[in-house]
C-alpha cells in the first residue's frame, strides 16, 4: 500500500491542520474550563474550517476567481455564528465575548491558511491571555465591573424560576 498517496491531502497540509486544531484547542480549553460557550470542539472546528475554506479557495485559479474574497465571506459567515451565541436576558446582553472569540478564531484560521503557522500559535496565546488576564484584572479592580463590564449572575435565578414556574 502506498502510504504517501493515501496521506496526501493536497492542496491542504497536515502541519497546518495540526496547527489549526492546536490553536482552536488552546483557546477552546480556556473557554470550556470556565464553563463558557464555544469550547474545544467549536473552537477547533472554527480554526480548521476557516483554514480549509481559505486554502480550498486559493487552489481554484481561473481568470474569474479571487480567493481573497473568501476572507470577507468567512468574516460575514462567522458574524452569523457569533450572533447565535449572544442572548438578551433580563435586559442584559450576554455572550458578546464568546462571539468575539469566534471572530478572532476565524482570523487565526486565516493566518494559518496564509501560511503563518507560528504567528497563529502566538496569536492564540495572546487570545487566551486576554480572555484569562482581563478576568483577573477585573476581579482585582472592582471599578472595572461596573456598567457594561458588570458580570450578569442573575441568569441562574431566572433559569430556576422558569423551571419551577
Amino acid at each position: 500500500m502506498d502510504w504517501t498517496a493515501l496521506l496526501d491531502i493536497a492542496p491542504y497540509d497536515w502541519e497546518a491542520i495540526g496547527t489549526a486544531l492546536f490553536c482552536g484547542t488552546l483557546v477552546g480549553l480556556e473557554r470550556q474550563m470556565r464553563g463558557k460557550p464555544v469550547g474545544i470542539r467549536t473552537s477547533s472546528l472554527i480554526t480548521l474550517g476557516t483554514y480549509l475554506f481559505l486554502v480550498g479557495a486559493s487552489s481554484i485559479t481561473t481568470e474569474a476567481t479571487d480567493p481573497s474574497r473568501i476572507i470577507g465571506q468567512v468574516i460575514t459567515g462567522i458574524g452569523f455564528l457569533g450572533a447565535g451565541v449572544m442572548l438578551a436576558r433580563d435586559g442584559i446582553v450576554v455572550g458578546v465575548t464568546s462571539a468575539a472569540t469566534i471572530w478572532v478564531l476565524a482570523s487565526v484560521g486565516v493566518a494559518i491558511g496564509l501560511g503563518h503557522l507560528d504567528v497563529a500559535m502566538k496569536l492564540s496565546v495572546v487570545v487566551v491571555g486576554v480572555l484569562f488576564g482581563v478576568d483577573i484584572v477585573e476581579d482585582y479592580f472592582q471599578s472595572l465591573t461596573r456598567g457594561v463590564h458588570r458580570k450578569y449572575k442573575g441568569w441562574k435565578r431566572s433559569m430556576r424560576n422558569e423551571k419551577q414556574g
